[in-house]
């Protein structure tokens, strides 16, 4: 089976990003300090890179681009807003990093099994 960008995509967001969403939101205020200051900076790389992408995909009118737009309006705000504040991040900020990594986790896993199920159907 030949691995495309989007089942990697799919791979890295369900290993690496999906569990780093969940235990933070979970432990909260208990987060290490150096995992907050991780959080500004992997909140300003998706802000440039997904920004870029979406520049792009709205200039060709590409119909994905509201993924890019997600990063950019969303996901890349709020761990921004929770790196910066540290400790002292409301709740309500945790319970939305929460939220998204469950989302994240759904839609990911969703993919997998898709192109999975497509994958199979090809080589019948």
């Amino acid at each position: 089976m030949e691995l495309d960008q989007h089942f990697m995509l799919a791979i890295i967001h369900l290993v690496i990003v999906v569990p780093l969403f969940l235990v933070i939101g979970t432990m909260r205020a208990s987060t290490p300090n150096w995992l907050y200051m991780a959080l500004v900076v992997i909140g300003a790389i998706v802000l440039v890179y997904h920004g870029f992408r979406l520049a792009m995909k709205l200039k060709t009118r590409s119909s994905s681009a509201w993924v890019n737009a997600i990063h950019v309006l969303l996901i890349a705000p709020l761990l921004i807003y929770i790196g910066y504040h540290k400790k002292e991040t409301p709740r309500s900020a945790y319970e939305l990093l929460l939220m998204l990594g469950f989302a994240a986790g759904g839609y990911h896993l969703y993919s997998i099994i898709k192109m999975l199920e497509v994958h199979s159907e090809i080589e019948k």
